[in-house]
């Protein structure tokens, strides 16, 4: 598949009926979502045949980009069930259901402190059950948080026996290099991106922001 017809198929898919500020949810773009599955294909060979997850999957954009490069099976993950039904409305839409399936659950859990951490439990149930992660995670700026965008980064590193494809603010490149090197993965930058945060909740005065983001490749030493 060429990437502008993958681009204007995802142009198609649905997004957030109901967005919650809390999750950080905004829609990963079609132009977005197709650059990154079509270069994890196209450069890389990870995702034709390959059994794909897809982290904080929303309303599934990335996890049907995968399909429609070939992926021989797509787990998408995520805790808000009101995204997951919208996705399963997309997956439906596209005729997908063959190779995508959704599960609810977190990725994360929060002490009574407030301090996030790994839900050991999932992970466990899933480490390396993978060929390849893709993620387009919370950066983390909300109250209650920080340290998410680390947190499903590693899980990803847990579940992947290949290779990661995953989104971050560029401020926190160095820092995110240095960490993936101390879990036995190298880094790298595949692209200096624009994430467009378009106008959806009360506290935004502008019609849309453009922040600057990093598509990082991770895979095993």
């Amino acid at each position: 598949m060429k990437l502008k017809q993958l681009e204007g198929y995802l142009g198609d898919v649905a997004t957030f009926k109901e967005p919650k500020v809390q999750l950080e949810q905004y829609p990963t773009t079609a132009h977005l979502a197709s650059r990154i599955l079509y270069t994890a294909e196209t450069t890389y060979g990870d995702i034709d045949g390959k059994a794909v997850v897809d982290l904080g999957c929303g309303c599934g954009v990335l996890s049907i980009a995968a399909s429609m490069m070939g992926a021989s099976h797509v787990l998408g993950v995520d805790v808000d069930t009101g995204a997951l039904e919208t996705a399963q409305e997309n997956i439906d839409e596209f005729e997908l259901g063959d190779t995508i399936d959704l599960v609810q659950g977190s990725i994360c859990e929060q002490n009574s402190a407030g301090v996030l951490s790994l839900n050991e439990g999932m992970l466990s149930q899933m480490e390396q059950a993978f060929d390849t992660a893709i993620l387009n995670p919370p950066f983390g700026t909300k109250p209650g948080n920080k340290g998410i965008d680390m947190l499903f980064l590693q899980a990803a590193c847990s579940m992947a026996r290949g290779a990661i494809y995953s989104l971050h603010k560029t401020s926190t490149r160095d820092y995110l290099v240095r960490k993936a090197q101390s879990w036995g993965f190298e880094c790298e930058v595949l692209a200096e991106l624009k994430f467009d945060v378009p106008m959806m909740y009360k506290f935004h005065k502008k019609k849309s922001v453009d922040v600057q983001v990093d598509l990082l490749r991770l895979s095993r030493k």
